[in-house]
């Protein structure tokens, strides 16, 4: 099967899943949680349902509301300016008289000179790894193709994981918290980890087979380690599914985030990666052909 002579398929995938995702987040953004803006979070849970007018009327009596969400008919999520503990307790209060029994889940404050330290250090984290594994890529396979390639395809993997969340912070209402920048950071080894094994493959057999095309090469080092990826990917992926589909509320986005960084991890390291060096040496070539 001559599996390289697709890329521009792969490419073609790659973009229909990418784009909707950058028009959301470019549109409308992702959804931050109260740890990238500050403020308080009050999780509440009723003994019957209620309206989520009815509460956050009795917060606006208050305090400054920013949102007031319902994440079923007796669960309710209040964002707000940062509260003190007394307030917490006075708001919950006059929930009780007006609303009957009430009990607090969750409550979160976060500074707005926290909640920016968090975020500064969200940016440099991912500017670091995408440095670093570079460098490191260039250096183990001695060809700065290699490290380019494999932090581009990172970069597709990062951007499908971000535009997804985009979309369904703008559907769902789901937003993003430090859990997201763990499941970003971990798509990224994962994706990188995937790639360094197709591209290992492909030194050695470019060592034994020195004749051969670097077409011909590329396939048979895909065909060589995909079931391998595809084995190794799908028990982590059945595992995020059952935690997704089983766990609690507080980690499931978390476990929908690194489902798709694992889904996208495996899928760029053979049909993006790849790809790519055979896209670069075939601009080399032409490069070449038009100097002389």
């Amino acid at each position: 099967m001559n599996y390289i002579k697709y890329y521009w398929l792969y490419f073609l995938i790659s973009a229909l899943v990418i784009v909707p995702g950058m028009f959301s987040l470019i549109r409308y953004g992702v959804k931050p949680s109260i740890d990238f803006t500050g403020g308080s979070l009050v999780e509440l849970q009723f003994a019957q349902p209620v309206e989520v007018g009815q509460v956050e009327a009795v917060a606006r009596e208050q305090f400054s509301v920013e949102s007031v969400q319902g994440t079923s008919p007796s669960k309710v999520i209040v964002k707000a300016e940062t509260l003190e503990n007394e307030q917490k307790n006075t708001f919950v209060e006059g929930l009780k008289s007006k609303l009957g029994e009430v009990q607090v889940l969750r409550f979160e404050t976060i500074g707005p000179s926290l909640s920016t330290e968090l975020l500064q250090k969200t940016y440099v984290a991912i500017a670091i790894v995408a440095v670093v594994i570079t460098l490191y890529i260039a250096r183990q396979f001695k060809e700065w193709k290699y490290g380019i390639c494999a932090v581009l395809a990172m970069l597709h993997d990062t951007l499908v994981l971000i535009g997804s969340f985009s979309l369904l912070g703008y559907f769902l209402n789901v937003e993003v918290d430090v859990l997201f920048v763990t499941a970003v950071l971990t798509t990224l080894s994962f994706s990188v980890h995937d790639t360094i094994v197709v591209y290992h493959r492909i030194r050695e057999l470019q060592q034994k087979h020195r004749s051969s095309s670097l077409e011909e090469l590329l396939n048979t080092a895909v065909m060589g380690t995909i079931t391998r990826s595809l084995n190794n990917s799908l028990t982590i992926i059945l595992m995020l599914t059952a935690l997704t589909l089983l766990g609690g509320e507080s980690i499931k986005w978390f476990a929908v985030a690194l489902l798709i960084g694992a889904i996208t991890g495996t899928y760029s390291s053979t049909c993006t990666a790849v790809p790519l060096l055979y896209v670069w040496e075939q601009w080399k070539k032409r490069q070449v052909i038009r100097k002389n």
